[in-house]
């Protein structure tokens, strides 16, 4: 123990606020661990980043403010140099070739004493670093995308951490150019920073400043969107995260960023130097090299490292299976080869576009080709979210393990269908068919679109392969955006049908008065022509009129 450490608190039993870092930070750290070097973890981390941090480094050590946290640690590696206190009060005896703090700088203070700044506490940990040595930094961002995803308030999560509020710290990063400043302010050097998506929780993939920059393609943006799991969610996290990558903002929205540092090997020289306008100079200088940024290719990721650091441009976790970008597409780790990215549309975005135009004839023609795609070979555990179409051919994004026995062409496709009805319904996109259709009966219609009519039987095969592959599309819970829009559509629904009720009952009263007025005046002409007939002149014609009939009937009988 060195000082300021909690003895009765523990920050692993409420793993919820502790970011998850899996595949591709575990790859990223496999790579910058030394041969032969110290490496320090700061900060709770989650247990499987601490076992292969100490598997793979030859001295590791770890800061923890927890007590119960050290000891339990101490306890499942028993040569891991455990210290036990706050941030600020220690004092290493050698610096360390790589410092990991991917859970930031908030739990390194304790309770009992007030909260260092944030730069403060950088600056506390870039001296742990040895010059010429490596320093792995996650920050949260404050307005990640996540953060307009969720419904609950992000710093009022229930948990007993939160003794303090955020956002009152002058110091903390408030974008990738404040994060870089103050990152130089401490007399590091970035050598790569990386955007954590799809949410601070369990990050997926992480993707650098340089790949970004590029046009990615919807099949490498589309899987970064935060789905599953039981949050509350105030809008689709599909379309949103599609237009941040869209409106080139998925560095700035980034839910976390992770920034790879490093420590100049005569830096306590410079900085001894250093005078104070330099040193504001660094305050205050811009965010991004314009000039770098105008000869940046527009268009495919970069394929060349400036700074020769020989980090990845980008790892995305898909499932159990890992992928690092690379200058022409994406190569599976670890020993897969090199292929190049889908390109195209995602065929559920192309398919709701039509849908809200009511195109029925771009529907019925895609659904004709997806059905001639999937009996020519097709990738039986497709479906709209997970296929994108260039115009010519579909491919898969991420195309899962299938079934045992493949199924039948027809069933794929009725399950494909299926799922894209149960979205588009839950989802309230607006559609060309009648609304009171209910997901079973819109996918029958939109088989019968694609020339592949199918029954009550095929339908339940369907789900059943659904059920099988393991992604059931009845998950699918809408957001409270799409509860609102539908909300917003049935009162426009509503208010269209009184309007015509009205109109209807104007009608109604209308043809009523007309009906009575018709009445009275037949009642008039009955009691006139029941006049007429007691009057003189009407009986006398009668009578004389019956001998002329009389003499007709003779004439016709004897003539005939």
């Amino acid at each position: 123990m060195i000082g300021g450490e909690m003895l009765l608190w523990s920050d692993m039993s409420n793993m919820g606020g502790i970011t998850d870092w899996r595949g591709a930070a575990l790859e990223l750290i496999r790579r910058l661990i030394p041969a032969s070097g110290r490496v320090l973890l700061v900060g709770p981390h989650p247990q499987g980043l601490v076992d292969e941090v100490v598997s793979q480094a030859t001295s590791a050590a770890v800061l923890l403010r927890s007590y119960p946290d050290a000891c339990a640690l101490g306890e499942r590696h028993p040569g891991l140099a455990v210290f036990c206190g706050r941030l600020e009060v220690f004092a290493a005896e050698e610096p360390y070739d790589l410092v990991l703090a991917l859970d930031g700088l908030l739990r390194t203070h304790s309770a009992e004493a007030p909260a260092a700044a944030w730069r403060e506490s950088l600056g506390a940990l870039a001296g742990l670093t040895a010059p010429g040595g490596l320093l792995v930094l996650g920050v949260r961002n404050d307005l990640g995308v996540d953060r307009f995803l969720e419904a609950r308030p992000a710093d009022r999560e229930g948990g007993d951490d939160q003794w303090a509020p955020h956002g009152f710290d002058p110091t903390y990063p408030s974008g990738p150019a404040a994060l870089d400043r103050g990152l130089e302010s401490a007399g590091l050097s970035v050598r790569r920073c990386y955007a954590a998506y799809p949410a601070r929780q369990a990050p997926r993939a992480l993707l650098s400043r340089e790949a970004l920059a590029a046009d990615l393609p919807d099949a490498l943006t589309f899987p970064l969107s935060a789905r599953g799991g039981e949050r509350m969610l105030v809008a689709d996290p599909l379309q949103l995260t599609r237009l941040v990558f869209r409106h080139r903002l998925g560095e700035e929205l980034a839910p976390l960023w992770l920034a790879v540092a490093t420590r100049p090997p005569h830096d306590t020289e410079a900085a001894a130097t250093r005078s104070p306008h330099d040193t504001e100079a660094i305050a205050t200088r811009p965010p991004h090299d314009t000039e770098a940024v105008a000869t940046r290719p527009p268009h495919g990721l970069c394929t060349t490292d400036d700074d020769g650091t020989g980090l990845p441009l980008g790892l995305v976790e898909e499932g159990a299976t890992l992928y690092e970008l690379t200058g022409d597409g994406a190569r599976r780790l670890p020993d897969g080869e090199e292929r190049p990215i889908p390109a195209g549309r995602v065929v559920e975005e192309i398919l709701v576009e039509a849908c809200a135009r009511e195109d029925v004839r771009a529907v019925r023609e895609l659904l004709r080709e997806l059905a001639a795609w999937l009996e020519a070979g097709g990738d039986v555990s497709a479906a709209t979210d997970c296929l994108v179409y260039d115009g010519e051919r579909f491919a898969a994004i991420s195309p899962p393990a299938g079934p045992s026995t493949p199924p039948e062409p027809r069933i794929v496709l009725c399950r494909i269908l299926w799922r894209f009805a149960v979205r588009l319904l839950a989802a309230g996109h607006h559609h060309p068919w009648p609304w009171p259709l209910e997901a079973d009966q819109l996918a029958l219609t939109l088989c019968g679109m694609a020339d592949r009519p199918c029954g009550q039987g095929d339908l339940d095969r369907a789900r059943k392969l659904d059920a099988e592959l393991g992604c059931p599309g009845e998950e699918h819970v809408p957001t409270y955006r799409d509860l609102l829009g539908v909300r917003d559509r049935l009162a426009d629904q509503l208010t269209g049908a009184l309007a015509r009720i009205s109109r209807l009952e104007t009608k109604l009263s209308y043809r009523e008065r007309e009906l009575v007025r018709a009445k009275a005046k037949l009642r008039r002409s009955q009691r006139k022509a029941s006049a007429y007939r007691k009057t003189l002149g009407y009986r006398l014609s009668r009578r004389l009129a019956r001998p002329r009939k009389v003499a007709r009937r003779v004439i016709r009988l004897l003539s005939g």
